[in-house]
């Protein structure tokens, strides 16, 4: 007896990931999920240098200004709430002191640069269609860091919108590396602060949006996050308790999937070494002092080492 319908994976034959890559991850919280994974597991990654974003022409203008190697400077910032904040990045870079945050900023702009033009693959998990245009500056935002909503109005980008932003977003990355591998992927945590409704619409809009641009051919691909969540996990045991969001167990459950489509198969044994010392490290002894402990550790201290004979680049 079947009881849930699956969606077919095979290994993509297309640049899979392998220790050798470096890979880039960009977008809404749930591309946090992923690369937590990947670090876990010792890939070279690099994550959201401006916080997590949301939208396409959020993740657009950081990339925009990453490869125009553009120089954030006053005129870019501002004072609200006892903090220093920019319209392009995400809260977690404000800072007290305004020198700081143009310091960070910068710092973040000449990274994702450097980092981008040797990635092998770049993972862009859109989370909502939805956008506030600053009313001031005329200009779409991507956080904005409790400002109050009259100075914004609330739009959708049009599946058009959407598809033109992704493809701007593509064509930039290509500009500097035209060999890396573009993955998006749509997160499945649902934004019903928007309303119910007017989630679906902003999901379906991204979806739209992603498959006029999807192409094997030019190294464009989608993973299907949220088909997963809405499809193979529809059951509410799969949330956390805001109901929103997924929990551990969907969140490994999709990783399983990703990695049964991304990871290349030599890599799956070192991965499972590296699982084997992770969670050496991870163990509480009742007696650090014993002479069994001592055994473990000088184990755990030969296995960290001989993989690192192979893979001199993993730290732990």
């Amino acid at each position: 007896m079947i009881l849930q319908t699956n969606i077919p994976f095979a290994k993509e034959a297309y640049n899979p990931i392998t220790y050798d890559s470096k890979v880039g991850l960009l977008g809404s919280c749930f591309s946090e999920h992923m690369s937590g994974k990947l670090a876990y597991y010792k890939f070279k990654i690099f994550q959201n240098p401006f916080g997590i974003l949301f939208h396409p022409k959020a993740i657009e203008n950081l990339l925009l200004k990453a490869i125009n190697q553009n120089t954030y400077t006053e005129a870019d910032i501002f004072y609200a709430n006892e903090r220093w904040h920019c319209f392009e990045a995400h809260s977690e870079l404000s800072h007290a002191d305004k020198n700081v945050l143009l310091e960070n900023l910068n710092f973040a702009v000449a990274e994702t640069y450097m980092f981008l033009r040797d990635a092998s693959h770049v993972i862009i998990t859109l989370g909502t269609a939805w956008t506030y245009r600053h009313i001031e500056t005329d200009t779409i935002v991507a956080n904005c860091h409790k400002v109050p909503q009259k100075q914004f109005l609330k739009e959708i980008l049009s599946v058009d919108e959407v598809a033109a932003s992704i493809e701007n977003t593509v064509a930039l990355l290509k500009s500097i590396n035209p060999k890396i591998t573009t993955l998006f992927t749509v997160s499945p945590v649902r934004h019903v602060k928007d309303g119910f409704v007017e989630n679906q619409q902003s999901k379906a809009h991204l979806l739209a949006g992603i498959h006029q641009i999807v192409s094997k051919r030019h190294q464009i691909h989608y993973f299907p996050s949220y088909e997963l969540m809405m499809d193979e996990l529809r059951d509410y045991r799969f949330y956390a308790d805001d109901m929103i969001h997924p929990n551990l167990l969907a969140i490994h459950y999709i990783w399983e999937k990703f990695q049964l489509a991304w990871i290349s198969h030599e890599s799956e044994q070192t991965m499972t070494a590296v699982e084997n010392i992770q969670k050496g490290l991870a163990h509480k002894p009742f007696n650090p002092k014993s002479e069994q402990h001592q055994r473990f550790l000088a184990n755990l201290q030969a296995k960290i080492q001989e993989l690192q004979t192979q893979f001199p680049e993993i730290k732990f």
